[in-house]
């Protein structure tokens, strides 16, 4: 049989249904890095627990999903990728299940390690097996729809999120996931198609065990750094076992005849530099998920629900832009596109760095839209990029980079966003802040202005570095 679908008039045929499949469920797996944010409050009041414990429950989903995704990359590129997402499909749905059930934080942060577990195995396989599908001509506007679940998902949660606690307990966020869920693994059994394309290498499983020491020591220093203080001794032990295990890592890598992650794919300048702006962009992204329903409920005073709709406006523009920028893609090439929407992306942090209590509400929702358009524009040419640049033997683990680094900058995102926000507002309010304090609007304000400060600085950096590969394909 040739490792092609291309050739395949029955996969040819449903290849915008097995897009559709692969879709909704990265949707929902991006989803549950993000819809948890904004009920936050009611579950550590549901819970009995304090504000900061409650923050474990987006933080472990994350830190795993990131543990995780180059191993599943490298084990769908070995035994196939649309096995694996299959299997991950029904992790995730039965993780989503148990975390519904109020049964104290324990069984929830465990159900989010089964839902991380799932996550991670769709996540870095869903554009491998888009890429495989689709013939050249088709694959941008077929990775910008993906990239649009992606977005969609990462971005939508707080908006979706408020809806459903408007009306339902904090369970029904994670129980919305399982009729989708099942309906999509049913679609998935009849059209998705049987794997062809497998390499049958050995698993580097000391190299993920490496890098699994990396990831959870480096975030566990982070999270809990924020909390106690970052010179405290647990916290700098966690920051050596990370770069004891870094370096352990890189030396495996570059002694195992099949490593978990094949460095000469760096040395594509194209893919490392698609990466590193994917990373920076879902840093800026999560600036605004995590300091946007602060600003909207507690300095505004809007209701869950309002403060919702008017988040909503930021994925429903990525929606339906990010597809065009795919067809536009595959025309004219992803370069000149992705620039244009570093630089909408750039102009919408301005507009937050502006906002304060007497900003009138339909201009907030104009700079969301705004950061909507510009993340339309930029993510589908850019996936493009990244998804192009490999082997058709290397796409399970370049699709499992390509959501570590999406990954990583949710998480960065979130610890490097509250750590400027929380070190602005303490110095203003002259003692150490770790949350909103009521009746001081002013002090969360100087400290958002600090925060989209960095944020902006970090999208100039990504714009920056696109502006300089769209030259240099130019000459």
């Amino acid at each position: 049989m040739a490792l092609s679908y291309a050739d395949n008039p029955q996969v040819q045929k449903n290849r915008w249904r097995i897009l559709t499949a692969v879709g909704l469920f990265t949707f929902m797996a991006t989803l549950d890095g993000s819809i948890v944010n904004i009920a936050l409050p009611v579950m550590s009041r549901d819970l009995k627990i304090p504000m900061n414990q409650s923050e474990w429950i987006v933080s472990i989903y994350l830190i795993m999903i990131c543990a995780l995704l180059l191993l599943f990359g490298k084990v769908g590129d070995a035994f196939g990728k649309v096995k694996v997402f299959k299997i991950g499909t029904f992790l995730f749905v039965l993780g989503s299940l148990l975390c519904g059930f109020n049964g104290g934080l324990p069984l929830l942060l465990g159900a989010r390690v089964v839902q991380a577990l799932g996550a991670s195995m769709t996540m870095s396989n869903n554009n491998g097996i888009i890429t495989e599908v689709f013939p050249l001509k088709e694959r941008g506007r077929a990775l910008g729809l993906t990239g649009s679940f992606v977005a969609l998902g990462s971005i939508a949660g707080p908006g979706i999120g408020g809806l459903i606690l408007a009306h339902f307990s904090w369970g029904y966020i994670f129980w919305i996931n399982v009729p989708i869920g099942i309906l999509t693994i049913i679609f998935g059994h009849f059209i998705l198609p049987k794997d062809i394309i497998k390499t049958h290498e050995k698993i580097d499983y000391a190299g993920f065990v490496s890098f699994a020491a990396l990831i959870v020591s480096l975030f566990l220093g982070i999270f809990i750094g924020q909390q106690i203080g970052f010179t405290s001794p647990i916290i700098l032990t966690a920051f050596v076992v990370a770069l004891i295990s870094a370096g352990i890592f890189v030396w495996i890598e570059q002694h195992v005849e099949q490593p978990l992650l094949s460095f000469r794919l760096f040395k594509n300048v194209d893919f490392s530099l698609s990466l590193l702006c994917a990373f920076l962009i879902f840093i800026v992204n999560f600036f605004f998920n995590v300091i946007s329903p602060f600003y909207l409920e507690n300095a505004l005073g809007l209701a869950p629900n309002l403060a919702g709709y008017s988040l909503m406006i930021f994925p429903i523009v990525q929606v339906v832009v990010a597809p065009i920028a795919g067809s536009i893609s595959d025309k004219i090439g992803p370069e000149l596109l992705t620039f244009v929407g570093l630089i909408l992306i750039s102009i919408s942090q301005v507009g937050y760095m502006l906002m304060n209590l007497q900003t009138p509400i339909w201009l907030f929702m104009f700079f969301v839209g705004l950061v909507g358009l510009g993340n339309g524009i930029f993510q589908a040419p850019n996936n493009t990029i990244v998804m192009s640049s490999v082997g058709v033997q290397d796409l399970g683990v370049a699709g499992g980079i390509n959501a570590l680094a999406r990954n990583l900058g949710m998480v960065f995102g979130i610890s490097l966003s509250t750590t400027v926000l929380y070190a602005a507002m303490s110095r203003n309010y002259g003692q150490k802040v770790t949350g909103y304090i009521p009746g001081h609007a002013d002090v969360f304000i100087a400290g958002m202005h600090d925060a989209f400060m960095v944020a902006l600085v970090i999208c100039l950096i990504a714009t920056a570095l696109t502006g300089w590969r769209m030259l240099k394909h130019r000459h």
